[in-house]
């Protein structure tokens, strides 16, 4: 029996290890699809030349249906959804009709390169599904409800407006509500991006997915679960997401285009050339398929794709992540940028800035002190002040044993028979905090900073300043892109006072402060309408409505995972600087691409002209169009070298 039993983890393990590897097979089956082709076509060639003509069209055959067969289901069934003829169409006419006059190879090597493209682009797609799901696993599933005097846990579905609910410390808030009861400090970085938490007490608004640090609090239900803050955040990212840009729209109306005219003219061409000019009906015919061949868009497709990849695998070998080449190619249209501020033009925690002790008493010690009470705290503000003790006080943290929160003031102690308090101006006397060392915590307030201070007995002994400091390479990557033209603007939740400061560290030529994310989504609207085409520069959850709904999203790397799913560019090393060398590198992409374009361009109406004036042979007008493709793929090769 045991043994029996032993199996079944084993039968299941591998039951799931094979539904793994035939999704992964599904995923891929296109590229994989392509690879075979492209094998085949190389079997195919050394079979000619072996003189095995009957094989070599068998490898050929087969090559057109493993490496064609995705694409002309998917023109089929466009065609026949959408009542208009496509690209995907174009291409497989093209090499039936290279394979009607006997080239099968030339035919082949066209399946191969559409379905190769095919591939890398529905791999792409499948990449930008995943932030609705990253977004919908942080919304919390359960909550504490009373009622009538009991707790009972509920499914976040179950809560009805009105409803009380009990948020304990380290729990999420399920849905967004107003406190009636206990106050405590909440981490808000879900919602406003702001790493700074923010004290809440009685009629408080609180948000779901925000943390709850400190105290236990009651909430009412202001909002069913479906509207709250967090879910119209989902909403935000799936309506920015459904947009098709111009650029994809311009693509879909000529594709059809192109394809009628070159399908109507080879249809004449079987026919009129004969009337008009006496052809015979074999030159006539071979004249249409040499046509059908030299006007297929290969080198045309050519032109943007390999310049594509080869641009974005540069910009990964230098920390810059690129999801596709339409947000390559719209970078070097870039007039104006967005940023947030926290976690990105600032390092996203707070750091002790200054710290000003009282005349008189031993400031090594008051940090020793102030460390280690601090040290029981898991507050961002204690910690960071917690490690400003440890390098700047006099010798090892105390072990205190007792320290007394004060929810929503500060903490207090009572170390070698002496009082300290740690906290609020009004924790420790306002009227004496705002006269210590001649009022200098109005000055570093109006810095934008947050003021802590540190009282003995009866007297305020100091005041320490904290700051989410600015990153290093932020001054220097803003000024780049201003010199490149590019308007600079920086949304966030801070305060009008702390937005002012950063903005003047930073050289933002804009500010707009106390953004939510719907907010932010407004304002980046009317930047598109003021200068078209805006990039947004984020790293939080907060900023995914605003990332989807620029033109360009771009994430830091050490952002959370909903930033880095729905950003359209990732910058992998927090390098802002790279944003300016991601710009360099589009326009130096969109320069190849329209080289490519005029060139493939020019080649294909030069063919088509030869053919219609008779002085152009099939294996020439093979020549000039595979030609034109490899010449078109080798320039866009070039941009694999950084300048």
């Amino acid at each position: 029996m045991s043994s029996c039993s032993d199996s079944k983890p084993l039968i299941r393990q591998k039951e799931a290890d094979e539904n793994t590897f035939l999704k992964k097979l599904k995923q891929h089956g296109e590229l994989i699809a392509a690879i075979m082709s492209g094998i085949l076509i190389g079997a195919g060639w050394l079979l000619d030349k072996s003189n095995m003509n009957t094989p070599s069209i068998v490898a050929y055959l087969l090559a057109f249906v493993i490496g064609g067969f995705a694409k002309a289901k998917e023109g089929i069934e466009e065609t026949i959804k959408n009542k208009d003829l496509n690209v995907e169409m174009l291409m497989i006419f093209a090499a039936i009709g290279s394979a009607i006059i006997g080239y099968w190879a030339e035919g082949a090597i066209l399946i191969f390169i559409f379905s190769l493209s095919g591939a890398l682009e529905t791999y792409t797609m499948n990449k930008s599904h995943k932030e609705i799901s990253s977004l919908m696993e942080l919304q919390p599933e359960e909550a504490l409800r009373i009622a009538d005097g009991k707790e009972e846990i509920v499914h976040v579905s179950e809560l009805n407006v009105g409803d009380h609910i009990l948020v304990k410390p380290g729990e999420n808030v399920p849905t967004d509500g107003v406190i009636i009861q206990g106050q405590t400090t909440i981490n808000e970085a879900a919602i406003t991006g702001e790493s700074m938490p923010v004290s809440k007490g009685l009629d408080h608004e609180v948000f779901a997915t925000t943390v709850n640090i400190t105290g236990s609090i009651t909430v009412k239900v202001t909002k069913p679960s479906s509207e709250t803050l967090f879910n119209k955040i989902i909403e935000l990212v799936q309506s920015a997401q459904s947009e098709k840009s111009p650029s994809q729209l311009f693509i879909e109306r000529f594709e059809g285009t192109y394809v009628k005219v070159v399908l109507a003219v080879v249809i004449l061409m079987m026919f009129l050339p004969h009337y008009l000019f006496g052809w015979s009906w074999t030159d006539t015919f071979y004249r249409a398929m040499i046509l059908l061949v030299v006007a297929s868009p290969c080198a045309l497709m050519a032109s943007i794709m390999p310049a594509t990849l080869s641009a974005i695998s540069n910009g990964a070998k230098n920390g810059i992540l690129f999801k596709g080449g339409m947000h390559l190619e719209n970078l070097s249209h870039l007039n104006a940028i967005a940023f947030d501020k926290t976690g990105t033009l600032t390092k996203g925690t707070p750091e002790v800035t200054d710290f000003v002790g009282k005349e008189g008493l031993s400031k090594e010690n008051i940090l020793l002190v102030t460390g280690s009470i601090e040290n029981h705290s898991t507050h961002p503000l204690a910690q960071a002040i917690v490690k400003y003790a440890r390098k700047h006080g006099n010798g090892d943290l105390l072990n205190i044993e007792t320290v007394e929160d004060v929810t929503g003031f500060g903490v207090k102690a009572v170390v070698d028979g002496e009082e300290w308090k740690i906290g609020k101006a009004d924790f420790v006397g306002k009227e004496e905090a705002g006269n210590f060392a001649n009022g200098v915590a109005k000055q570093l307030a109006s810095e934008g900073k947050t003021i802590v201070f540190v009282k003995k007995n009866n007297t305020v002994a100091a005041v320490l300043a904290l700051k989410d400091v600015v990153r290093e390479e932020t001054k220097a990557a803003i000024d780049e892109l201003k010199k490149a033209g590019i308007y600079t603007i920086m949304l966030t939740g801070d305060s009008e006072k702390t937005a002012q400061a950063i903005a003047a560290e930073t050289h933002v030529d804009e500010y707009i402060a106390e953004c939510l994310p719907e907010t932010k989504v407004e304002e980046l609207k009317q930047l598109k309408k003021r200068y078209d085409t805006v990039a947004m520069v984020g790293d939080g959850i907060n900023d995914a409505p605003a990332l989807a709904t620029a033109n360009i999203g771009i994430a830091m790397g050490e952002g959370t995972d909903v930033a880095l799913e729905t950003a359209d560019i990732v910058l992998m090393k927090n390098d802002l600087p790279r944003i300016a060398e991601a710009i360099r590198l589009s326009k130096r992409m969109n320069r190849i691409v329209k080289q490519n374009i005029v060139f493939s361009l020019a080649v294909i109406m030069l063919l088509i002209a030869s053919n219609f004036l008779q002085i152009l042979d099939l294996p020439y007008g093979v020549i000039g169009h595979e030609g034109s493709t490899i010449l078109v793929i080798l320039n866009g090769l070039r941009l694999l070298k950084k300048q």
